[in-house]
């Protein structure tokens, strides 16, 4: 017999406020250089709340926020701050210490 595994999905683990927050911090710690996860992170929170729920809150298209939070979506700040809002979390600056600071890029 063989065993059917599926993905995992944070969403169906985040169910407050408090959770969400918690969430999200551990991203960004872990992974805030990189913001394709962070967004589709903000976004699995946003599928957690209810995608309409958030889109009625931020007055953005539902359809609108699954594409920009999706891991190829590229929102502008004001659609992260409205959808972070609408999560009841905000987005919180920290000093981070001079060794664990990211090395600018060339570009």
């Amino acid at each position: 017999m063989t065993e059917k595994l599926i993905p995992f999905d944070p969403a169906r683990y985040l169910r407050t406020p408090e959770e969400i927050t918690a969430y999200l911090e551990a991203v960004f710690e872990d992974y805030g250089h990189d913001y394709r996860t962070v967004i589709k992170a903000l976004g699995d929170a946003a599928r957690a709340q209810g995608m309409q729920k958030i889109a009625k809150a931020t007055g953005l298209s539902r359809e609108g926020l699954y594409k920009s939070l999706s891991e190829e979506g590229n929102p502008s700040f004001e659609t992260v701050l409205k959808v972070m809002g609408a999560l009841g979390v905000k987005l919180k600056p920290e000093v981070i210490a001079e060794d664990k600071r990211p090395t600018p890029q060339a570009h």
